[in-house]
């Protein structure tokens, strides 16, 4: 018995000083940003605005977080182009953006900033991308593939929607996720 506790003992101290591989966060992973990050960041350096608006019990929100947000090119694209946020629309808490506050809507049973950054459309997963500072937000709703996904955010992300239509855009889109 004395041998069991020293050799369980041995491998107790071993495991605690072998180096800990990190789940919780690595430059792999996707960075979410609070609201209140993502506004003072766009008012610091102007860039495109994605915030992925969930609930808990939404089924394909899950596997977006699975498939899209845990896509190594689809990460790494957000993280130079866009100032990310992850909003769950049913929030309780109250949401302040561009000067306004927004508070949870018993009648709706979700968040007024959901009901603000999505007109009234409520749908999720949404993918939510507000362009620059002051401009109205595009919502995007359903569930996106990386390679769906690639379309979008590389329309806003590198400034195509100043330029050129969504449609004319596409048609000549030539993805690579």
């Amino acid at each position: 018995m004395h041998k069991f506790i020293t050799v369980l003992l041995f491998l107790f101290t071993s495991i605690a000083a072998m180096p800990q591989s990190s789940k919780s966060s690595t430059d792999k992973d996707m960075r979410w940003m609070s609201l209140e990050e993502v506004e003072k960041a766009t008012n610091e350096s102007a860039r495109p605005v994605l915030i992925d608006l969930y609930t808990d019990w939404c089924g394909w929100c899950k596997v977006m977080d699975k498939r899209t947000y845990k896509n190594e090119k689809v990460v790494s694209y957000l993280k130079d182009k866009f100032y990310s946020a992850k909003i769950n629309a049913e929030s309780k808490a109250p949401f302040v953006w561009g000067g306004r506050s927004f508070a949870f809507n018993p009648q709706y049973k979700t968040n007024d900033f959901a009901l603000f950054l999505t007109n009234g459309q409520l749908s999720y997963p949404t993918t939510v991308i507000i362009p620059a500072p002051g401009e109205a937000p595009q919502a995007i709703p359903g569930f996106l593939a990386p390679n769906d996904f690639e379309l979008i955010v590389k329309y806003f992300g590198e400034g195509a929607y100043k330029k050129i239509p969504f449609p004319d855009y596409q048609k000549s889109f030539k993805g690579s996720w």
